[in-house]
């Protein structure tokens, strides 16, 4: 499946306000959202990608032929080190797993195919879901599943990893559904498995910590007046952005005077967006998505 970019028109036309500066898109994937802003930039402006899997860099590379475009391989909390130079007019962050990686079984993302237990974006560092699953203590797994997957069902769940691994290593992603299954049964739309395959990817690349990073080093790599546009999929994801960027007024405790030396960092641009009914009925997986938008002050 191609993938789809989720809120396309509305996250670019906040994003380029000035069609001739210099933009950075901190999640390549496979260039849906850079290819546009490129068609929207005019000759003087640019364009700078970043992606952690080398295979989306891969891909930038081989299928975009513009001198106004840049790729590099990293992870986009190395924002400061990438680009110490840099104020960017605006930046983008779709946090979306990308579809390639949930349709290729190969990547072990997904449920709904078999293959080799992995779930990393780089699968150059770090270690996979299977070598997490089989070392990990039952309690790390049972509080991974619940704190990332809203898991209901997370000691069950690692209870049944923690037993099937002393028989022999999980190693495929229909050995982990089918254990999975053993605890809960499918009873409506949502699979089984559909929460725990989301927690162990968020464990295995420490995705939120990921992200409270990159957030911090913002505000160094763009310019005043300069454009964030973050589009999330899942409440940890959304909770931890809305939460960042909020006033920092409103972060003291009510009953204490409000400090008037207090400097705000970024401006809140209109309130949060989520997909038309339009969009969600052409691309379903859109429907979680939740895009806000500030202005660096």
């Amino acid at each position: 499946m191609l993938h789809v970019p989720v809120l396309l028109e509305e996250s670019l036309d906040f994003l380029l306000h000035d069609l001739s500066g210099t933009y950075l898109d901190l999640t390549f994937g496979r260039g849906s959202h850079s290819q546009e802003i490129l068609k929207r930039l005019i000759p003087e402006g640019s364009l700078h990608a970043v992606d952690r899997d080398p295979e989306a860099v891969l891909f930038g590379k081989e299928n975009i032929n513009d001198p106004r475009f840049s790729i590099y391989h990293s992870n986009y909390s190395e924002i400061d080190s990438l680009f110490p130079e840099f104020q960017f007019e605006g930046i983008l962050l779709d946090l979306g797993t990308c579809s390639t990686h949930l349709d290729n079984p190969n990547r072990g993302f997904s449920f709904q195919s078999n293959g080799p237990l992995d779930m990393r974006m780089d699968v150059s560092t770090g270690f996979s879901a299977a070598d997490w699953l089989n070392s990990a203590p039952e309690s790390e797994i049972s509080d991974v599943l619940y704190q990332y997957g809203d898991e209901k069902a997370s000691r069950k769940i690692a209870n049944a990893i923690v037993k099937f691994r002393t028989m022999k290593p999980l190693k495929t992603t229909f050995e982990l559904t089918t254990v999975i299954e053993t605890v809960l049964k499918r009873t409506g739309k949502i699979h089984p498995a559909t929460k725990s395959f989301q927690a162990i990817r968020i464990h295995v690349n420490q995705e939120l910590h990921h992200l409270r990073v990159v957030l911090s080093k913002l505000h160094s790599v763009l310019r005043v007046g300069g454009i964030v546009v973050v589009i999330s999929f899942h409440s940890l994801e959304d909770r931890i952005v809305k939460n960042f960027f909020k006033p920092e007024v409103d972060r003291l405790p009510k009953d204490i005077p409000i400090n008037t030396s207090v400097t705000e960092k970024y401006k809140c641009i209109g309130k949060k967006i989520k997909p038309s009914v339009h969009e969600i009925k052409n691309n379903p997986r859109s429907r979680s998505a939740v895009m806000r938008v500030f202005s660096k002050l």
